[in-house]
């Protein structure tokens, strides 16, 4: 793994999950369950997979010590987690300036806590993205296919593929691309965002912070193409897809997505030794699978 890959990261689990009434009452959506873990851990897994340790989790004031009772100070999965509070849902672009001192100007990546990636060389195109960010500066987004993209930024290319323009919730969708949940910013970000308007629904838009970098040349957008997937669980619907496909293809494959301990483990930021250390309960599956796997 490359040194100068981006360090920190950012997952932004905050909001009211109100899509997700009643069950989101009492608890924050992204600690329910997506089929065998908590929803948080698969965002998480895509920043470990990026060569990142270093993780701030921003949720609301209400669900920050569900969080910190479930995830602790990262040490459980050999890296390094932070905790800070987003007072009310003002915006994605809001996550840099409450990581204002997280981030301290450096690169940054951000991942929103309800969306799910899975697909092959994941890993080989996150580092890409986290080098090209590093030694190029400027910012890295994804874009993916999608069916109804009215409900998200979309991006439009001209005929040579360079993006045109991205709009945010376009009544007449100029492409099906949608932006997905995860960015690969420079040191600038955080200035950036800083300079931003609320936009007619009040919040600090990503689409407008990824128009900064587009207007300066700036933003590269990577394409996810067949045989990816890109799942947002904030619909009852999309909660149940997300966890049938994470269980069709553990139980066809035999792998865990998004366990953190195999993830750590493999990537040698944790023994054997210490995995065993924090195994609680061996007699479920999915700490039945971490001892199969490092026996």
């Amino acid at each position: 793994m490359h040194n100068n890959l981006v360090k920190k990261g950012i997952v932004l689990a905050g909001g009211c999950g109100s899509r997700l009434y009643p069950s989101t009452i009492a608890v924050s959506k992204q600690l329910l369950p997506v089929y065998d873990k908590p929803m948080i851990y698969y965002p998480i897994s895509t920043l470990m997979l990026s060569g990142i340790k270093d993780i701030l989790i921003i949720t609301s004031p209400s669900d920050a010590d569900n969080f910190k009772r479930l995830l602790g100070d990262g040490s459980r999965f050999g890296v390094k987690f932070s905790y800070a509070i987003q007072p009310s849902a003002d915006g994605l672009a809001q996550a840099f300036i409450i990581g204002e001192e997280f981030i301290n100007n450096e690169p940054v990546a951000l991942i929103l806590g309800d969306n799910i990636f899975y697909g092959q060389s994941f890993s080989k195109m996150l580092q890409e993205a986290s080098l090209n960010v590093s030694t190029n500066s400027g910012a890295t987004v994804f874009a993916y296919k999608v069916k109804n993209p009215q409900r998200f930024g979309v991006v439009q290319f001209d005929k040579n593929n360079r993006v045109k323009s991205i709009v945010e919730k376009p009544k007449v969708p100029k492409s099906d691309y949608a932006i997905t949940g995860l960015y690969f910013y420079d040191e600038n970000v955080c200035k950036y965002a800083k300079t931003l308007k609320p936009s007619k629904r009040g919040e600090l838009e990503i689409t407008d912070l990824n128009n900064i970098y587009l207007k300066k040349k700036k933003l590269d957008v990577k394409l996810f193409g067949r045989g990816f997937s890109w799942l947002d669980t904030g619909t009852f619907e999309s909660l149940m897809q997300a966890g049938a496909y994470i269980k069709t293809i553990e139980d066809n494959q035999g792998i865990k997505i998004a366990c953190l301990e195999e993830i750590a483990y493999n990537l040698g930021y944790l023994t054997k030794e210490e995995i065993e250390k924090n195994i609680v309960f061996a007699n479920n599956d999915y700490y039945s699978y971490i001892l199969n796997l490092i026996k």
